[in-house]
């Protein structure tokens, strides 16, 4: 009931311009920052192992840029329930759609992957700028609160995004192969895995790194082309998306590169703008104990 309610609050609250819920996150980010601490060592130590190379201050800084872009985010992210589709286009525009495009005039499916950068739910909003005979999956993890999570369906689904749960992406591409249907599935390249499947390491951010595997995993068992979304934010409330491609045909390479080289894309992007990215996430939180990379580690 709390969760409910809650949830409406928060629903009936981004109905309003972002010109006021802007006013609001101004004065939340100093609330959760100053007040709540919210994860602030986790942000700190994060940024300092980034970026040894900044002094304190230049950390701090990035800190603070990043609790205010966090909760611009939060407001954006909500507030997206109740735009226009000629206000999402407006707000994120999509600058080369001809880069995937090439690949369904060929008949070809895609998968793009993207990171925790800039506003990642915004790009939902790919679906107004595809042809309408091809899917748009967006994978996401269901949320324990089912109200909450409910919400957030309704939400990233409104602009003809379809969200698969991450477990069922396998399925539902197996569905359309066999129904003869192109699809673009959007990944999520950053997350932490879980105990279970740490076989993948590399240098991120400057710290070691597991790196999920299954991107290139399925890339490879269908050959589906490969592509990198890249996020910029030209002002508050305006984002810009670029296509860069990363693999025709990811079959070609050695294990492993495919999975290295989109990483690499979103370590490039963050290091250029970094305040964008989620620095509050405990993307370090698994230590690998031995150098072979097949040996399971602990958390």
């Amino acid at each position: 009931m709390r969760s409910k309610i809650l949830c409406s609050l928060i629903l009936g609250v981004s109905k309003l311009p972002l010109a006021v819920l802007y006013l609001f996150s101004d004065i939340s980010w100093l609330v959760v920052y100053y007040v709540i601490r919210y994860r602030r060592k986790v942000v700190r130590m994060n940024l300092m192992h980034a970026f040894p190379e900044k002094s304190l201050e230049e950390v701090i800084r990035i800190e603070k840029k990043f609790y205010r872009h966090l909760c611009d985010l939060f407001v954006e992210s909500y507030h997206l329930g109740h735009m226009t589709e000629k206000d999402i286009r407006r707000r994120c525009v999509f600058t080369n759609p001809e880069v995937v495009q090439r690949y369904f005039d060929e008949g070809k499916s895609v998968i793009a992957v993207l990171g925790h950068y800039g506003n990642w739910e915004w790009m939902a909003s790919y679906g107004l700028w595809m042809p309408g005979d091809v899917d748009f999956f967006t994978l996401y993890k269901p949320l324990h609160d089912e109200v909450a999570d409910r919400a957030m369906f309704r939400i990233r689904s409104r602009f003809r995004a379809k969200p698969v749960p991450k477990n069922d992406i396998l399925r539902k591409i197996v569905e359309n192969r066999r129904a003869g249907r192109l699809f673009l599935a959007g990944f999520i390249g950053d997350q932490t895995p879980n105990a279970a499947n740490l076989n993948f390491w590399m240098e991120f951010l400057n710290q070691d790194t597991p790196v999920l595997f299954g991107t290139e995993k399925i890339a490879r068992k269908f050959d589906i082309p490969v592509v990198s979304l890249r996020m910029r934010k030209v002002k508050r409330g305006y984002y810009e998306v670029d296509f860069i491609n990363i693999c025709d045909q990811p079959n070609c390479l050695e294990s492993g590169e495919l999975t290295r080289m989109h990483t690499r894309r979103l370590e490039n992007n963050i290091r250029e703008v970094p305040e964008l990215w989620l620095w509050s996430h405990k993307r370090w939180k698994h230590k690998r104990v031995s150098q072979d990379r097949n040996v399971r580690v602990f958390e």
